[in-house]
């Protein structure tokens, strides 16, 4: 039985001081609701993602069944979900497996999260950490930067920048040994984050809705070279939600505007070396993914890539097969993955100006896909897209993501 998302809601992302989880969950769960024409009554089970109030409120447990009930939902089963970034595709991975197995005919996916206590900055960074191996994180960071060793730097990369989320360092660490082992450029990473920001001024829904040159990304401030500010997520407060179907409730739903999930594949992470980047998680789950679909990266309309760093999209990209190893660099500079390019990425404008919720980025990633399948996306809509592909990471844990969750639309017939 195949399974089909007929109803998406999200929240407009940046920083929601005056709303909490609940508050956010509610918006989009009527979002998602309204989009389907359908009522509360309607679902059958729900599934939550959050990875912050545990940290920040102390609200540890039971997050999805106080929000989901604060929005309207009682006596269904409620399922929470955390695995970092990847949390609510996760969830969206699990939905659909039961609705594919006939155990509910229709399930709700929402993830909701608060990133931004002002008055509590130091824990907002603290909490980044929870999405790695704590015990061994002293190890961990030694190895993870020992990946750029032999790559020559400049003077600034020695400087002490100050407050950042330990992420930017990974992130830093692996842009180094792309650099090392292929030749890519600072300013090849620089031109992910422009077209990102490029997209984003069409977002209405997006955190940032400003358009950046490659020269304003590199003059940014530095992170942890070669990565500045402008190559980085913003922290965002935010929700979003799905709604899953099986195809014999579509009589139900207006059907052209139902859309397929084509196939999902989902990995977690291994104890390869750094040299060994074709065992990586997202290869992996990438193969999965396009194994159950039936087709592979060459037929897809339209990608959403896991950019929490500019030079994440690089690297996944790879991964997930929209250019050789190596050519990811390339691909960045070429247009080719701009909005009216060949295979346009992050049309949305990506983590890195859309915005990244953790325990919602990947419901909202699909949101996007969802949209632009439906030929709904306004200015930003991709001519024709009648495939779309999600890749969406979690954590970190030895040289990888801990988690991986690549997922494929297909547009109603």
């Amino acid at each position: 039985m195949d399974a089909y998302i007929v109803g998406i809601g999200m929240t407009p992302l940046g920083k929601h001081l005056d709303r909490s989880v609940r508050d956010l969950t509610t918006w989009s769960v009527e979002e998602a609701l309204r989009d389907a024409g359908i009522d509360r009554g309607d679902i059958h089970a729900a599934w939550f993602s959050n990875t912050r109030q545990g940290a920040l409120e102390g609200q540890h447990g039971i997050r999805g069944h106080i929000a989901l009930k604060a929005a309207g939902l009682e006596n269904i089963p409620i399922f929470n979900t955390d695995s970092a970034c990847a949390s609510s595709s996760s969830a969206l991975m699990q939905a659909f497996a039961a609705v594919k197995a006939g155990i509910y005919e229709v399930a709700l996916v929402v993830g909701a999260e608060k990133m931004n206590y002002p008055d509590r900055r130091k824990e907002m960074f603290d909490a980044f950490k929870g999405s790695w191996d704590r015990e061994n994180a002293d190890a961990q960071m030694a190895a993870v930067l020992a990946m750029g060793d032999g790559l020559e730097l400049p003077p600034e990369a020695l400087e002490d920048v100050g407050e950042r989320s330990v992420f930017m360092d990974l992130y830093a660490a692996q842009a180094r040994f792309h650099m090392k082992t292929f030749g890519t450029t600072q300013r090849q990473i620089a031109a992910v984050a422009a077209k990102n920001h490029y997209h984003s001024q069409f977002n209405p829904l997006a955190q940032y809705q400003f358009p950046m040159t490659i020269e304003e990304v590199l003059a940014d401030r530095l992170v942890a070279w070669p990565v500045t500010r402008a190559m980085c997520a913003p922290m965002s407060d935010g929700s979003g939600a799905l709604i899953v179907a099986a195809e014999s409730t579509l009589s139900r739903f207006e059907r052209s505007r139902a859309v397929r999930i084509r196939g999902m594949g989902v990995s977690s992470s291994s104890n390869r070396t750094p040299e060994e980047y074709q065992r990586h998680l997202t290869r992996i789950a990438a193969d999965r993914c396009y194994e159950m679909a039936g087709i592979g990266a060459k037929d897809v309309s339209v990608v959403e890539l896991h950019d929490a760093s500019a030079v994440a999209e690089i690297i996944q990209g790879e991964h997930i097969g929209l250019c050789g190893y190596g050519e990811g660099g390339r691909l960045a500079e070429s247009g080719e993955t701009k909005l009216g390019g060949r295979q346009p990425v992050n049309v949305s404008g990506g983590l890195l100006s859309k915005g990244h919720p953790i325990g919602a980025t990947g419901a909202i990633q699909i949101h996007e896909l969802v949209t632009q399948l439906r030929g709904e996306a306004g200015k930003r809509q991709v001519e024709g897209a009648r495939i779309g592909v999600a890749e969406n990471g979690g954590g970190f844990l030895g040289y990888e993501e801990a988690a991986c969750v690549v997922t494929m639309l297909e547009k109603a017939a």
